[in-house]
């Protein structure tokens, strides 16, 4: 089994930043790839970002190239998400996923077996 527990979230400003950090139980971290994803009112559950098990590889949705990091910390079983130049559009419940079956990047929700409770993100214009 793997908890996960996202943090950081709040109310931002447009053009500024928020750190998000999803703290992962368990001694599988490392084996495991890793993927945020929002979902808005009334919309479906959306990829934002993902990352290898070992961290050298990335990939983000086009909407947040540029402007958000994914990373990774293997030795404090973390992943984070560095958002920067926020916009009202990026308002969302933000969460973190641990792939199942896979250790590279993924970008489908179904490839994704843990999910945490989600953080809010508020970007006001």
């Amino acid at each position: 089994q793997v908890q996960l527990v996202e943090s950081g979230g709040g109310l931002v400003q447009a053009g500024g930043s928020l750190r998000l950090s999803c703290a992962a139980s368990g001694r599988t971290f490392s084996n495991r790839a890793m993927g945020w994803f929002r979902q808005a009112p009334e919309k479906e559950r959306e990829f934002v970002a993902a990352i290898s098990r070992s961290g050298f590889s990335t990939y983000y949705a086009d909407s947040v190239k540029g402007r958000f990091t994914i990373s990774r910390d293997n030795a404090k079983n973390t992943v984070y998400l560095q958002m920067n130049s926020l916009k009202p559009e990026d308002t969302a419940v933000y969460y973190c996923g641990s792939r199942v079956g896979g250790v590279g990047v993924a970008i489908g929700s179904s490839e994704y077996g843990y999910w945490g409770q989600g953080t809010q993100v508020t970007v006001s214009s």
